[in-house]
């Protein structure tokens, strides 16, 4: 059932999309992920894939959707990693990066100028999700940030929602580093104003006719609301009905899924 009426849907003209939570949870697609593209794809709506997970590059994105029959170009993703790589390269280009994370975010350094540390030294420590970390790691990056590398984080999100439930996420490495150091990293990732910026630039689109559909009230509702944009929430991931009533941040639409909020557009749009 929707939470409110979806009049309002039929002016939104470009779309900023989270993925984990949204069009997938783990491995597992969504109900009506293949019909949620299509629907964008005949009405001509486009599309950012907007996500706070670092770990992965466009390229291994377009081929996960492409694994549940969907169709993506690279250039319709814009990750945490690449957001936070060009934001280190436009402070101090060619800056030394100590990278906490995976192929998505070492590869962004790389792309951008930028020189990956082996942890002698570093200009920046910058910290995306990491399936692979150890207590090595945290040492490094520690002992790194107390000798004054700046501490970037790509996303503050705490919890990442997979198949079992919600795992820890990103935020709760950057916890254990600013407990440890003492030392607030500075956030890229969503909710800040920098990753809707760029893909609003990107996509030419107008903040009045535009929304953020996500799954997290923290970061892609209230961003995207600092960032000037409608916001659409579906409960397929870090939300449930519980957390949403006792949230003071509260989307203009309310989906249980992507199936469901396809279906509302649509009759809009007839």
């Amino acid at each position: 059932m929707t939470y409110q009426s979806p009049e309002g849907l039929q002016d939104i003209h470009a779309l900023l999309i989270d993925m984990d939570g949204v069009l997938w949870r783990g491995d597992t697609p969504s109900p009506g992920l293949t019909d949620f593209f299509e629907f964008l794809r005949r009405h001509s709506i486009p599309f950012r894939l907007v996500t706070n997970n670092a770990s992965k590059t466009p390229e291994q994105y377009v081929d996960k959707l492409a694994s549940m029959d969907v169709r993506i170009t690279p250039d319709e993703v814009l990750t945490s990693a690449i957001a936070t790589a060009r934001h280190i390269a436009a402070a101090t280009p060619g800056a030394s990066v100590y990278v906490i994370g995976e192929k998505g975010l070492q590869q962004a350094v790389l792309d951008h100028g930028l020189r990956l540390s082996d942890g002698d030294h570093a200009d920046f420590v910058a910290v995306g999700w990491d399936q692979g970390l150890t207590y090595s790691k945290l040492s490094d990056a520690a002992l790194l940030i107390r000798a004054g590398a700046r501490f970037i984080g790509c996303n503050p999100d705490l919890t990442w929602p997979g198949e079992r439930g919600l795992l820890p996420g990103n935020g709760a490495t950057l916890a254990y580093l600013q407990a440890t150091t003492g030392v607030e990293p500075v956030i890229i990732g969503k909710p800040e104003r920098e990753m809707f910026d760029t893909a609003l630039a990107a996509l030419g689109a107008d903040r009045d006719h535009t929304a953020m559909l996500g799954d997290r009230l923290e970061t892609d509702i209230l961003g995207g609301q600092k960032a000037g944009l409608h916001t659409i929430l579906v409960l397929t991931g870090a939300t449930d009905r519980a957390i949403l009533a006792d949230s003071p941040v509260q989307p203009d639409w309310v989906f249980e899924n992507i199936q469901e909020l396809t279906r509302a557009w649509s009759t809009l749009l007839r």
